[in-house]
């Protein structure tokens, strides 16, 4: 311990003494273990962290999949879930929830708002293990439909069964901020949309239901009502439930998978429509569908701070090296007077534990910025953003990869510094005879550093290309100068009274100085909601019930392709004449029209469309539209994806209202409109609240956000380490000066001219770059399957990317080895040859 205390001492001594070097040193770890800090902290996060439910490895997300449409994801009919329960042996429970929708709420004493209200089985919390901390959970009860309504044979013998109120549960958040925490909140009614509902209860603070971001459930829930379902007499043939089943303990995936698979050869065996779709059933476990999509980009980003990391630990190698090699002839005297090479070795590491200490602390004061810049620029669709922070598990990390750094740029330097050779510092007169000797590895370091950023600033090129060619991709529509927004008048009003103040809002906003349109839709493109309807021609359905494919399911106003500027390819769109619920006009995307009759003119041609409307027991299973007109395809999921093919229909058909997104195209910015909309819809109904008030291109900034995220992070390692590869260069070089004074005054003697020496230096620092080019090259070409997850239209070894790419490190390196080269190049050969 005594000696232990002893080379602690030495070690501070020693670091202060040399206090440039120790600040630079500390600087490159505390900026590389910060930066992997940072990013470990959203992988455990997002990747790592269990998911905050009861037994969460035993949860499963169930997926129908309808193979000869090419459909994945599909949702499950209210009696497919039924069936589900009934034969499924290797589960503890199955619990369904449809899409969260917004909903107005009011008659509480609290001014109207629209909340985000999400329909769930009454089973789901108790599935998860959600805890309530006010009142009670749903009971199987609160899920019954209410009595069917009188008939006109009994009308005039009894009344109407009484409205049976919706059964809800807050969440806490929503709790807090509209009802202050007020525990009365239990048993209260309240209005929500066109019906009642009564609270029983409150979820304990932070729960959220995690879906996969590519489903739009969306995680922002404010009240959570029980599903009233009628599982005997629900449609068969529409897809509603989205499906979490817990397992039974000991029960593998792969035995729920073979029975799931089971059920769904006895649906399509039964429903000829499931057979001709080829239903089968996925089960995937619940915490890897959550993260499927994010997964690739997240570890591309923690291999590159980790690429990050490596360089700051070459370069401090490098300077481990550089700095032992000065001290050779002390570690000569020490070795002569009898330290033994364990001696030297371990106060080599005291010192090198003693810089990744200070390092590792500021790495994690900068890991806590870093963390909040990361939260800043973290796209929305990030499962857990929210609970990304410094915990535990950072903390271990952090300590963990400070003792790492001390094992890759200590332990060599040590090794190598701890055999001074005794008779080769007798022979030299000047110079650190150390400076020749560890040639090789300081050369050796710096190639793996300038591979490393090499492979960074590569990575960088192909996602800043990827991102420019998203802005150059037309999504078939211009976001630009529209206001979006979410309006559900609350109450019950009749069909007509709705179509009829709709209409009415349509007027009022088109009267607003510098609005140029305005329409509605549900969804609306890249607003996260996705819907879609099997289609086929009308020879083809009737022949084959198999030749059905799907189409994404638009409901829009009169005058939408108008609003958001979608060129109109053949035909006509929608009119206040065709928006009638006897229509059954419908509008197409070129991409369906190509489908259905390559070659020829859609329009006049007629469509056969399934499930449009709820399925009664005697309803026809197929519906014939119209088509009047053909669309450029709008690029809906992402605009980095084509996407499916597209059907519109107008909304007076579908019913008064299923249009709830509104846009409204201004001759200027669109938020400068904003009060105005809600002072003409207020004028209008000061009961009708509207949410999400935002411009529309927030949802095309909503879906380049993944790609922008990682852009930017890779941009800033990559110029962290193009920084970190040109100052290691820089060092090397000027450690070759050092080492080939006499040489370069001797050459100076012979005639060698300035730029002579300055082109040998220079071709010192590119013979280096080249080796390192060479390297990270072949790395980068060696990672180009990860690239591909994540890039966009660019291939991950697109030619120009790279060539730009070596032009630019071979710039940097120019830059580096110019410096120690012009040093070189101005000395004075008598002083040289006197200081050698």
């Amino acid at each position: 311990m005594d000696s232990f205390i002893k080379d602690i001492g030495f070690a501070c001594r020693t670091l202060r003494k040399n206090l440039g070097f120790t600040i630079v040193a500390v600087t490159m770890i505390a900026l590389g273990i910060g930066a992997c800090a940072s990013i470990f902290s959203i992988v455990n996060a997002v990747l790592l962290q269990q998911l905050p439910y009861r037994d969460p490895d035993r949860l499963v997300i169930m997926w129908g999949e309808l193979r000869a449409r090419n459909v994945l994801d599909f949702p499950f009919s209210i009696p497919d879930v039924k069936d589900m329960r009934l034969e499924a042996k290797s589960f503890d429970g199955i619990a369904g929830l449809f899409p969260p929708g917004r909903n107005a709420i009011g008659g509480d004493d609290g001014q109207p708002e629209q909340i985000r209200v999400c329909a769930v089985t009454p089973d789901m919390f108790s599935l998860l293990g959600a805890t309530i901390q006010l009142g009670r959970n749903f009971k199987e009860e609160d899920g019954t439909p209410p009595p069917p309504p009188a008939t006109a044979a009994n009308a005039g013998q009894a009344q109407r069964a009484p409205q049976v109120p919706t059964i809800a549960i807050l969440t806490n958040g929503f709790w807090q901020r509209r009802y202050g925490g007020d525990p009365s909140v239990v048993g209260r009614m309240v209005d929500l949309g066109g019906g009642r509902a009564e609270i029983v209860g409150v979820l304990a603070p932070g729960f959220e239901l995690l879906f996969p971001p590519r489903t739009g459930i969306d995680s922002n829930v404010d009240m959570w009502t029980a599903a009233r379902l009628n599982f005997d007499t629900a449609a068969r043939n529409t897809g509603a439930l989205r499906v979490i089943g817990r397992l039974k303990p000991g029960v593998s995936l792969e035995h729920a998978q073979v029975e799931a698979e089971g059920i769904a050869a006895e649906l399509r065996s039964h429903y000829p429509l499931k057979k001709n779709a080829d239903l089968h059933i996925r089960v995937v476990p619940m915490p890897e569908d959550i993260v499927r999509e994010v997964r690739p980009s997240i570890l591309a980003l923690f291999g590159a701070v980790v690429f990050v990391l490596l360089i700051a630990c070459s370069n401090v190698a490098n300077l481990m090296v550089v700095h032992a090699a000065t001290r050779h002839r002390e570690l000569v005297i020490r070795a002569a007077i009898g330290g033994s090479r364990w001696r030297l070795v371990r106060q080599m590491l005291t010192e090198s534990a003693f810089l990744a200490g200070i390092g590792g602390v500021l790495g994690l004061i900068l890991a806590k910025g870093g963390i909040e810049f990361l939260l800043v620029l973290a796209p929305t669709k990030l499962p857990r953003i929210s609970s990304i922070s410094i915990d535990s598990a950072v903390i271990a990390f952090t300590i963990g990869t400070a003792i790492s750094t001390i094992l890759i740029f200590g332990v060599l330097p040590a090794f190598r510094a701890s055999r001074p050779d005794i008779v080769d510092v007798l022979r030299v007169s000047g110079g650190s005879p150390g400076l020749r000797a560890g040639r090789w590895l300081r050369n050796a370091v710096i190639v793996t550093e300038l591979g490393l950023s090499f492979v960074l600033l590569a990575g960088f090129g192909l996602m800043f290309r990827s991102f420019l060619s998203l802005q150059h991709v037309d999504p078939g529509y211009d976001a630009n100068h529209v206001l979006t927004f979410i309006l559900q008048p609350p109450g019950r009003r009749t069909p007509d009274a709705l179509a009829a103040f709709l209409r009415q809002v349509d007027e009022r906003l088109r009267a607003l100085p510098g609005v140029q349109g305005v329409s509605a839709a549900g969804p609306l493109p890249l607003d996260g909601g996705v819907s879609n309807i099997p289609w086929a021609t009308e020879t083809a359905g009737a022949a084959d019930p198999s030749a059905f494919r799907q189409a994404n399911f638009h409901v829009v106003r009169p005058g939408y392709f108008e609003a958001l500027k979608t060129k109109l390819i053949a035909g006509r769109t929608f009119t206040e004449d065709d928006n009638t619920d006897t229509t059954n006009k419908v509008v197409i995307d070129n991409l369906l029209a190509a489908l259905a009759f390559p070659g020829e003119s859609p329009v006049g041609k007629t469509l056969l469309v399934r499930n449009l409307r709820p399925n009664g027991p005697n309803a026809p299973v197929n519906n014939k539209v119209e088509i009047i007109g053909v669309v450029q395809h709008q690029r809906h999921e992402s605009v980095s994806v084509e996407g499916r093919e597209a059907i519109f229909f107008v909304e007076q058909y579908i019913g008064a209202g299923s249009a709830p997104r509104w846009i409204v195209r201004t001759n200027g910015p669109p938020q400068s409109i904003a009060g105005a909309v809600r002072e003409a819809i207020t004028e209008l109904d000061p009961k009708t609240p509207l949410a999400e008030v935002q411009p529309m291109t927030a949802f095309v900034d909503k879906s380049m956000g993944p790609t922008r995220f990682a852009m930017m992070l890779i941009g800033i390692f990559a110029g962290v380490a193009g920084l970190m590869a040109a100052i290691g260069l820089y060092g090397v070089l000027s450690t070759v000066v050092r080492q080939r004074t006499a040489e370069i005054g001797m050459r100076m003697v012979f005639g060698a001219t300035r730029p002579g020496i300055l082109r040998l230096i220079v071709a010192e620092g590119l013979r280096l770059s080249g080796l390192g080019i060479v390297g990270g090259l072949a790395a980068a070409l060696a990672l180009n399957g990860w690239m591909r997850s994540i890039l966009v239209t660019v291939s991950p070894t697109d030619p120009a990317t790279f060539g730009v790419i070596i032009l630019l490190f071979l710039a940097i390196a120019m830059i580096a080895s110019w410096v120690p080269a012009r040093r070189a190049a101005r000395l004075d050969p008598s002083v040289a040859l006197r200081e050698e």
